[in-house]
């Protein structure tokens, strides 16, 4: 009965604890994930160079079955910068490049697909015209054509 206790006891504390220990780690991670990208940013780096720096700090950082989303680590790297604002003065210019405008994205696609289909629709009807020119030449024969035959 006291072993079971014990036990019981052993799972209830494990229990408690585990979400501290990732909870922790993952703060430190977005932290130091954070100060690679604003680093990165301010040595003169492009974003896509320090965004992929730093994201794959943060999924190696973050361990487990679950790896962290691009979305989850950009809002964590966006957490930190404003949480330590006196640390990471420097970074929040850089923070716009971390969440595009979705709706921007949206219409740049909805925009392209209306061009590639345009430039589809164009070629399709140059296609069929060309056909019936070519059907409305084979009609036409070179005696009917010729200016001084009477």
């Amino acid at each position: 009965m006291q072993r079971i206790k014990l036990k019981k006891l052993i799972l209830f504390t494990l229990g408690i604890l585990t979400p501290f220990t990732f909870t922790a780690s993952q703060v430190n991670a977005s932290s130091f994930g954070a100060e690679i990208f604003c680093t990165m940013r301010d040595g003169g780096n492009d974003h896509e160079s320090s965004w992929e720096a730093a994201y794959t700090y943060i999924k190696k950082q973050k361990g487990g079955i679950f790896k962290v989303s691009p979305k989850q680590a950009a809002s964590q790297i966006t957490e930190t910068v404003i949480r330590e604002n006196e640390k990471f003065k420097y970074c929040t210019e850089y923070l716009d490049n971390l969440h595009p405008n979705r709706q921007l994205e949206r219409d740049t696609q909805k925009e392209k697909k209306r061009k590639e289909k345009e430039l589809q629709d164009r070629e399709n009807k140059r296609k069929r015209l060309e056909k019936e020119l070519e059907e409305t030449n084979e009609e036409f024969t070179e005696e009917t054509f010729e200016r001084y035959s009477y």
